[in-house]
């Protein structure tokens, strides 16, 4: 009865210290396991280098793009969700974009890029800002006027690149302010004493600046 005693409470005491053991090791387990699938898993380093000559050989494309009336290239390299502000403040889109290309209503004697700069953010995502000087620059408006587009444009592009291809998804493009030196150089007339204040013409509501993908600097058919 004894030894049977004896036996049967160094089992228990057995049991006892392997429940102890595994119910602290088990939850060690888990907690490393858990860990393990919180980990993020790391993103791929962008290749800075590349995407900055990728997107600055796309901007500098647009003047041929517009000169060569390639609609194609406006199709593959223009989001079809885009968002455009042209130079006057007006919202524009791919599809004004690619018509205005398509019926050759910008042209200039010379379209000039320059200050290219790329942000990259990611491996899929730049920000790239430029600088357009376009001289003799025109624009035919829809009712057949054509209006002067001529001057210096900066723009912001925004690009994602989807399945591989790098897109345009956002760009705005603003008139450049003169510099100082060239104020100084022109400045502005005095108005006679006797000369009355002419009124100042009121700008008819068809006519629109010439679009910011047209007008604008690299990234945009616009001079930017």
């Amino acid at each position: 009865m004894r030894k049977y005693f004896a036996v049967t409470l160094f089992s228990l005491l057995i049991a006892t210290v392997a429940a102890v053991y595994f119910g602290c090791a088990t939850p060690q387990n888990s907690n490393s396991n858990a860990n393990a699938l919180a980990a993020p898993s790391a993103e791929p380093t962008p290749d800075k280098p590349a995407i900055e000559a990728e997107l600055t050989r796309i901007e500098n494309d647009w003047p041929r793009i517009l000169k060569e009336r390639d609609v194609a290239a406006v199709r593959k390299f223009e989001a079809d969700d885009i968002l455009l502000v042209y130079p006057d403040g007006t919202a524009g889109s791919k599809e004004q974009d690619m018509k205005d290309i398509e019926a050759g209503a910008l042209s200039a004697d010379s379209w000039d890029l320059a200050d290219i700069t790329v942000n990259v953010l990611n491996n899929d995502s730049a920000i790239v800002r430029l600088r357009t000087t376009v001289k003799g620059g025109k624009y035919k408006m829809p009712d057949g006027k054509t209006q002067d587009v001529s001057g210096e444009f900066r723009s912001v592009d925004t690009f994602v690149r989807r399945n591989g291809q790098w897109q345009l998804v956002g760009s705005a493009t603003v008139p450049a302010p003169k510099s100082a030196a060239s104020a100084m150089q022109s400045p502005s007339p005095k108005p006679s004493a006797s000369a009355k204040p002419s009124p100042s013409p009121k700008s008819s509501p068809a006519m629109k600046a010439t679009p910011a993908r047209v007008a604008s600097p690299p990234g945009k058919p616009t001079p930017q």
